[in-house]
């Protein structure tokens, strides 16, 4: 395969690139687009990583012939987003799940095999050479996040109808682990096996551990799509923020200082932004008594990614979603107060879907979408924004 980098002037300069002649304004604000001379590839990031040489490392899905699932793909650009290299993985490794994971100077990420359906912890250097898979055991990984120097692992067994949050060091081993039923029957287990297979809507599947020690998961659980606090070691959870089925429930949950949290929720179609939430995390709860601010602007039950990030001297809560206008919009809220402190919107021509925002080494940003190339062709897409341009719309 063939991958080639086009660069849109328009686009560049909608990027605020003020001097092309300038190589420190070239790395600092740019917008590229990775097309592709296979009428029928398809590509969707997931993750993006600045690494240590200023480049980028880029993990993705891919479509593949002969399986239900998406294939990997992987691909390293350099400081100004030029393309360097790319890997189509063997097929006999899908279904990737993000965030790209750091450890010891590698990059990790789970994935299954398409038989067995065994999930597997793939790693790779800074430049996307992969090492040898370490097999995990569990089935249908669903949501990854980094737990000081280990890994926590959302995934879904089939077998059991239970979702099980794992413990896993970067040697691949579970250090602890624990199940709870998503409850009986096929209609509860439909929106999670169609979301796997792609011909469902994808899921808001998280994990993550909160300021007070807490392991979380946003999977399902007693029939709904609910955010569940455990110790993992008690069979009962100690805290259930409960969604409304598959039509409700928390979109993104990411901890703040002080035991607050930053929370994107969903209803019905509906998006609310709570930029500064407290939780009940040792009791039942309903997600749609958590309220919010509305944001009509969004897409059906957005996808959202939240970035803590510092501008200045400010803490900031940085939201990511995808407009009905087809372009990727960025909120920021000051942390301590959960205060709007601006907005920026990147794309146009093209539909344009949120992937994943970073800081960068400069003090920018880097966001990582999928565009929609003559309006049918899905290809990544990189925004690197100054940190001109983001004091300009945060601060």
């Amino acid at each position: 395969m063939r991958s080639f980098l086009l660069l849109f002037t328009g686009l560049v300069l909608l990027a605020g690139c003020s001097n092309e002649s300038d190589p420190a304004s070239d790395k600092s604000s740019f917008t590229r687009i990775y097309d592709n001379d296979q009428f029928t590839a398809s590509f969707n990031p997931i993750d993006i990583k600045q690494t240590p040489d200023g480049g980028y490392l880029i993990l993705g899905r891919r479509r593949i012939q002969d399986s239900n699932f998406s294939g990997i793909y992987i691909m390293k650009v350099d400081e100004f987003g030029a393309f360097i290299s790319e890997q189509e993985v063997d097929e006999g490794f899908v279904n990737p799940i993000g965030p790209l994971l750091e450890s010891g100077g590698n990059y990790f990420f789970f994935c299954m095999t398409p038989v067995g359906l065994q999930t597997q912890l793939l790693s790779m250097d800074a430049e996307g050479t992969l090492s040898n898979p370490l097999s995990i055991g569990s089935s249908y990984p669903a949501a990854a996040a980094a737990d000081g120097n280990n890994f926590l692992l959302l995934s879904y067994d089939n077998l059991n109808k239970r979702s099980v949050v794992s413990v896993i060091t970067p040697a691949g081993a579970i250090t602890q682990s624990k199940g709870f039923s998503i409850g009986a029957g096929d209609a509860v287990e439909e929106p999670i096996i169609t979301h796997f297979l792609g011909t469902g809507r994808q899921l808001p599947f998280l994990v993550g551990r909160n300021t007070a020690g807490q392991y979380y998961f946003n999977g399902f659980y007693n029939y709904t799509l609910s955010l569940v606090f455990t110790n993992l070691t008690d069979d009962d959870p100690q805290g259930v923020i409960q969604g409304q089925q598959d039509d409700g429930g928390l979109s993104q949950v990411v901890p703040l200082d002080g035991g607050k949290f930053a929370l994107a929720r969903f209803n019905f179609g509906d998006n609310y932004f709570l930029p500064n939430a407290t939780l009940n995390t040792s009791g039942i709860s309903s997600s749609t008594d958590l309220g919010g601010f509305l944001f009509p602007e969004l897409v059906s039950n957005a996808p959202v990614k939240i970035l803590r990030t510092t501008m200045g001297t400010k803490k900031v809560a940085l939201y990511g979603s995808d407009t009905r206008s087809s372009q990727i919009a960025l909120y920021g809220y000051d942390e301590s107060n959960g205060e709007y402190i601006g907005s920026s919107y990147l794309g146009f021509s093209n539909p344009f879907e949120i992937a994943a925002v970073v800081s960068t080494l400069d003090g920018g940003l880097a966001v990582c979408g999928t565009t929609y190339v003559a309006g049918r062709f899905p290809r990544i897409c990189l925004f690197k924004l100054s940190k001109e341009e983001v004091a300009k719309s945060f601060q």
